[in-house]
């Protein structure tokens, strides 16, 4: 089953593929692996704002990490990778949150279960999942992904 087809299976439209808010590319590849630049939760066409543990709940973290997981999909498949993936290699989960808040890794689980999702046991993969105080325009979360591609 091609990728597109389990995400029409799954009722996953991919968000249209955000343009680079600084001097960076969204994706490079290197060999047989696609290195993808942090994306942030962008639901409805609205970025996800604010920090978890202040007025951003876990519930509304996981689906901001979600957002994130797809527009990952979308980088990819814009650069025509999509169909590619071998395997999700690393995700790197960053949460904007206030000190007391540590639920990290349970806000990063709504990209890493997206991956598990889409791929199977090709989704599985490494992951960090950090606290941090702030992120690029007050994101409440930024996920970025290592991807191993086909030749």
């Amino acid at each position: 089953m091609t990728i597109a087809a389990r995400l029409q299976e799954l009722g996953i439209t991919l968000p249209k593929a955000a343009a680079p808010v600084a001097s960076y590319v969204p994706v490079v590849v290197d060999g047989r692996r696609a290195y993808l630049s942090g994306q942030l939760p962008f639901v409805d066409g609205k970025l996800v704002t604010g920090k978890l543990g202040d007025t951003v709940s876990l519930e509304e973290g996981q689906a901001a990490a979600r957002a994130c997981g797809l527009m990952i999909l979308a980088q990819l498949e814009a650069a025509g990778l999509l169909e590619r993936v071998e395997q999700v290699v690393k995700l790197g989960g960053f949460v904007a949150s206030t000190p007391d808040f540590t639920d990290q890794p349970k806000v990063a689980n709504g990209a890493s279960d997206l991956m598990v999702e889409v791929f199977g046991d090709a989704g599985k993969h490494a992951r960090s999942a950090v606290g941090v105080p702030v992120l690029p325009l007050d994101a409440a979360v930024e996920v970025d992904a290592i991807i191993a591609i086909t030749a």
